[in-house]
């Protein structure tokens, strides 16, 4: 199997290294490599369609800022170079048009090559339009890190929780703002927990996407979607941020026992972010910078996860499943 990597920031890098150090894995469960026959970032490309050292690949970016010595003028011109099975697509997330992840994930199910992809965009604003495209060319596409990074959550809802309804789904889906409300729990006002939020690498110097609400949004959208089989975008969401909360907001809710959360909720009917008053206690009033869900069963009841919602390596663990399960059906047929 033959893998091209679209995206070589933290995760692109990430999802490299992990196929690198599971060389021996592939191999005994299906008696083949997964190779890595293209790779690009927003500058570079480079390919090989005899597999290429991950290290390599790694080094490069490190030294020269580029993943390869070939550029392009449109992506897929790179996409082209190579012949592989299955894109994985990490480009930045794109809220506006999807961006070019748009454009590479819509390039490779018209091309009948499968998908693994992390970005959220394409997803939260043409859903519909992408899984059937996928259907009609016989392609496989999976997207668990796009809602949680590690957090597991749509390949437990559809597998694990298989056969039973799933009522609703409400969760902390933004690592960044729980952060944030965790130090105005402690008494830091909202723009000081933002510059720390910032400092730490877990806010981009610009977090509208995150204080906004917007992030959350995709996510909730993408569990509509997924689990809930409905057929809504980014605009369907009602959404309200953080920036509004205060510390006598804050304060208030302390003193009833309570803390604000940025919650997202979803199910049938619902679509919204908002911040809400969770009981100290209560899994969904967690601190620091995990996401975490309350998933409402109809047998089961209620089940709680919890994961890093992002990170190099994390991410790469929900990459790596997609990975193997589409594997798993290839090599199985």
């Amino acid at each position: 199997m033959k893998a091209f990597i679209c995206g070589f920031g933290t995760i692109g890098q990430g999802i490299a290294q992990v196929i690198a150090e599971k060389e021996d894995y592939f191999q005994e469960r299906y008696g083949q490599p997964l190779l890595i026959v293209g790779a690009m970032d927003s500058k570079s490309y480079c390919f090989d369609k005899k597999g290429m050292d991950a290290a390599e690949l790694l080094e490069n970016k490190k030294t020269t800022g580029r993943v390869g010595d070939r550029t392009y003028t449109k992506p897929e011109d790179a996409l082209d170079s190579v012949d592989f099975d299955i894109l994985i697509e990490v480009t930045p997330t794109d809220v506006e048009d999807g961006g070019v992840g748009m454009d590479n994930i819509m390039y490779a199910l018209n091309h009948k090559k499968d998908v693994v992809t992390v970005n959220k965009g394409p997803l939260a604003l043409k859903y519909r339009e992408i899984m059937d495209l996928a259907e009609e060319n016989g392609c496989l596409i999976r997207f668990e890190g796009t809602v949680g990074g590690a957090m597991p959550i749509i390949n437990l809802c559809k597998s694990d929780l298989a056969g039973q309804k799933i009522k609703s789904i409400r969760g902390i889906f933004n690592g960044t703002c729980n952060y944030i409300l965790s130090k105005m729990d402690n008494g830091q006002p909202f723009e000081q927990a933002l510059k720390e939020a910032q400092q730490q690498g877990y806010a981009e110097s610009d977090p509208t996407s995150d204080v906004e609400g917007y992030d959350s949004a995709c996510k909730v959208v993408i569990l509509a979607n997924s689990i809930f089989g409905r057929n809504a975008t980014f605009d369907d969401v009602d959404i309200t941020g953080i920036t509004s909360i205060n510390a006598d907001a804050v304060a208030l809710a302390k003193t009833n026992g309570m803390v604000i959360r940025l919650i997202g909720e979803v199910s049938a009917t619902k679509l919204e972010v908002a911040p809400r008053l969770i009981p100290k206690g209560h899994p969904l009033s967690l601190p620091g910078t995990l996401n975490t869900a309350e998933i409402i069963t109809e047998y089961a009841g209620p089940i709680t996860v919890s994961g890093k919602g992002a990170g190099r390596l994390e991410t790469a663990s929900a990459i790596m499943s997609d990975l193997v399960a589409i594997m798993d059906k290839r090599i199985g047929e």
